[in-house]
């Protein structure tokens, strides 16, 4: 299993839209939400190549925005395979 573990920037959460969209797609197979954190389990990835859209919306306006940051690793070996980004506003 493989987990995406996206950060968002300070002030924005994940859509309703956005969790139900994902949630339809075979490879997900579940989402949670924890302390602003989304979570998105993946039964397992190959060598296709895979796009995933999340669509956030701001709740609280926060100056000196820090980088959103997104993970991706095995869970099993959460150490091994770790893929790290990060993006701003409108990237």
């Amino acid at each position: 299993m493989v987990i995406i573990e996206v950060s968002p920037l300070s002030g924005f959460v994940m859509t309703s839209r956005s969790r139900m969209l994902l949630e339809n797609r075979t490879i997900v197979k579940k989402i949670e939400v924890k302390a602003n954190v989304v979570y998105i389990y993946l039964e397992k990835l190959n060598d296709e190549s895979q796009t995933f859209i999340l669509q956030l919306e701001q709740v609280i306006q926060v100056k000196n925005l820090k980088p959103a940051s997104i993970k991706i690793y095995d869970y099993y070996q959460p150490g091994g395979l770790q893929i790290s980004s990060c993006c701003g506003v409108g990237s």
